[in-house]
Formats: C-alpha cells, structure tokens, sequence
C-alpha cells in the first residue's frame, strides 16, 4: 500500500498520485524516483524487472509477466515516465502535488500524458495476478525516458537494440488522447513530423540602401510559399468532416537572424513544424520544398533538425490483425463507442510501428477535456479507475490472441 494512501482511498488512485508526484520534468530529467518507484510496483507484483541503457541516463524499465506459452510473440505495454514543463503561476495547485479535490479531480502534470497509463497497466496486471489468471502470451510493461523530446533516445535507439528483440514482441499498446465525450479515441498511426530549418544568405549592407540578393526578400519568399500551404490545409479541414490527424499542419515556430535594426543581415533562418498527413509522399514533399528553396535564390538550404520522421504505415484495423478484432471486440462487448483517428502528434508508436510491429494508441479517458500540456492537467479518480476495468477486459483478450 502507497504511503500517500488512506482509508477512503483505493490503493491504484494511491499509486498513481505517488507517481505524479514526481516530477520527471524536461529539460535534463533525473529518471532515478521513477526507476525507484517502478521497480517497488515490479516488486509489490512479484514480478521480475529490468533496467536496459541504450543511452546514458536514460533507463528503460521492463515488467516482465512470462505466458503459459513464452514462444509466442508477446504483449508489449508502453509508457513514457517524463513529462513536459509546467508554468506553476498558471496552475491553480501545486504541478507536482497531485492534489485531488472534493470531486475526485486529481491535477498534476503527467495526469493525462501519460502517467495514468503507466499505472493502469500495473494496476491491471495485479487484478489478474490477484485472480490467479493465466494467459498464452507474455506480457511486458515497458517504462521509457524521453517521449516528449522525440524519444530518440529512449524508443527510438531501444527498437533497434538486440534486448528489444529478446522480447520477440507481436503487438504494442500505447497513448491515446483523452475524449471531451462518451466516446473513446483508438489512434492507429501517425503523420510524419518534421523539423525543418531554412537558411537564407545574402548580400548585407546598410539598411538605408535596396541591396539586390538580401537574405530578407528570399525568406519572405519562402514564408509565402509556406504559408500558402498552410492556408490549403486549413480550408481542407474547416470544409470537411476531416481531424486534424487527417490533414497536413504547418507551423512557423521560430526565426533567427540580424544583429542591428539598421544593419541588412548575410543570413536570416525559419524554423517549421510540419506534420504530413498520411497520404502524402514524404519524397515528393521534400522535393517540392527543396525546389521552393532553389527559386527563391542562390544560397538557400533545407535542413531537418532533430526530427525526421520517416513515412510509416499504419496500423491494419481489419481481419488481417487479429490484435485488433480482439481488442474491438472487448470494446463492443462493453458497450464503448470507438472513434478510430490518426494521431495529430507523435508518440513513440511510430517507432514500433516502423520495424513492423502493429500498435494502437488508447487512454481509456473519456468525458475530460483534452489537458496534456496544459495548464490544469487532470484526471478525475473514477475515470482513472474505470480505465482499470478497460485495460481488464482488452488486454486479457490480446494476451489471448
């Protein structure tokens, strides 16, 4: 039992306020209360535990429940242990307090994204351990650093490594967002993100004369072409019944350069978030944009930073994943309607997804507003608990399959 719990207070809400409360927050996360913490939970499960580092201070944790039938591709159940910044100002309790309130609303960065999750998971393998169930295939409850800054060291380096392997894993669960209604959001991939960076160089000088060439005129020339873009997808999405998962975001997010209001600078840069819809060619696109960059002048460059992402298929959600008839199934029997999306950002999914493992995103979180990242992130005790008995049902059938 959580030293955080008391006698009104079921022991799962207990263990998940324990875990918001600390604050495993970007930039420079020290993931060792988490590790701690993770594996006491293994412990209380009587289940084995470990630690894999595929990067320097960014641990992996992994819950292992062995089937009745090991060779079996196994069950893997993902979630990030970091979270994003907060701005405590703007917060009406403490970020890190997990403070619950008189209608049961628990707030605290990580409430939704992704915390919740990670405990649920725990907290379903214990019901299951608790009845003395068993079931073909293994489960794994993996603990990764390092989602909300792209996950390249954490899912990103650990889908490559030969201990990922070693889990022979067939499918994987991981985030969804939450649902401001009755319904449920299923994401079964991702648009690919983008970072881009474009340099523009040109002839400096003083502001008081029109040079010809100026970094400025072929940055105006390449914001234009941006944002024309921008404005298609907009009227794609306000003129359909489209998600934002559907179409193509674009966002200018930062610009660099100049050093003197007077001064004409040699080299100006601006910074996009670009998320492609799924149906877009990811070649063609970066052909088109390199084009863009070569008619507006000499000495304009694309560049990605940090982000990448490669094109990857999405998950099958029909007859030829029975992953997901097991998981629909259960759904219907439950009577949960399911809305099936694309992902509007990036999860660490996508990485699974791209050595050919299916996996679907899904927070059984429903009638709460959308908070992750927020200010007033928070999830209320029933919901949480309910989301308990969900993952009961689903993930008892996927160990099934």
């Amino acid at each position: 039992m959580s030293s955080f719990s008391d006698n009104s207070e079921h022991e799962a809400v207990s263990n998940f306020r324990e875990y918001l409360r600390i604050p495993s927050v970007h930039p420079d996360v020290d993931y060792s209360k988490c590790v701690e913490f993770i594996l006491r939970q293994a412990q209380s499960l009587g289940l084995p535990s470990n630690i894999f580092y595929v990067a320097p201070g960014k641990p992996i944790v992994i819950i292992t429940w062995t089937g009745q039938n090991p060779e079996l591709p196994s069950i893997l159940l993902n979630s990030h242990m970091d979270v994003v910044p907060v701005y405590p100002e703007k917060w009406t309790y403490k970020p890190f307090s997990a403070h619950k309130d008189e209608s049961g609303n628990i707030f605290a960065r990580g409430a939704q994204d992704m915390k919740c999750v990670g405990i649920q998971y725990i907290e379903t393998i214990r019901k299951y351990l608790k009845e003395k169930l068993a079931f073909d295939r293994t489960i794994h409850i993996s603990f990764v650093p390092d989602e909300e800054i792209g996950g390249v060291l954490g899912m990103g380096t650990f889908v490559k490594s030969p201990e990922f392997s070693a889990l022979n894993v067939g499918f994987a669960l991981d985030e969804g967002l939450a649902s401001p209604d009755n319904s449920f959001s299923l994401y079964y991939g991702e648009r690919t993100l983008w970072h881009l960076k474009i340099k523009c160089t040109g002839s400096p000088g003083h502001g008081s004369l029109l040079h010809e060439n100026t970094a400025g005129e072929k940055l105006h020339f390449i914001i234009n072409k941006f944002m024309n873009w921008r404005d298609i997808e907009k009227l794609r999405l306000k003129n359909s019944d489209l998600g934002i998962g559907d179409v193509t975001s674009i966002n200018l997010t930062m610009l660099e350069g100049g050093c003197q209001v007077n001064v004409v600078p040699p080299e100006l840069c601006v910074y996009f978030d670009v998320r492609l819809a799924i149906e877009v060619n990811s070649a063609k696109m970066e052909n088109t944009i390199n084009q863009w960059c070569n008619e507006a002048g000499d000495g304009v460059t694309l560049e990605f930073i940090e982000c990448k992402g490669t094109q990857v298929q999405p998950t099958k959600l029909n007859e030829e994943n029975p992953y997901w008839i097991a998981f629909k199934k259960q759904c219907d029997t439950m009577n949960l309607t399911l809305r099936t999306c694309i992902f509007p950002g990036a999860t660490d999914s996508r990485y699974i997804r791209e050595i050919g493992i299916p996996a679907l995103g899904f927070s059984p979180i429903n009638n709460t507003p959308i908070l992750l990242h927020d200010n007033d992130e928070f999830l209320n005790e029933n919901i949480f608990l309910r989301g308990i008995e969900i993952y009961y049902n689903i993930i008892k059938s996927l160990a099934s399959v």
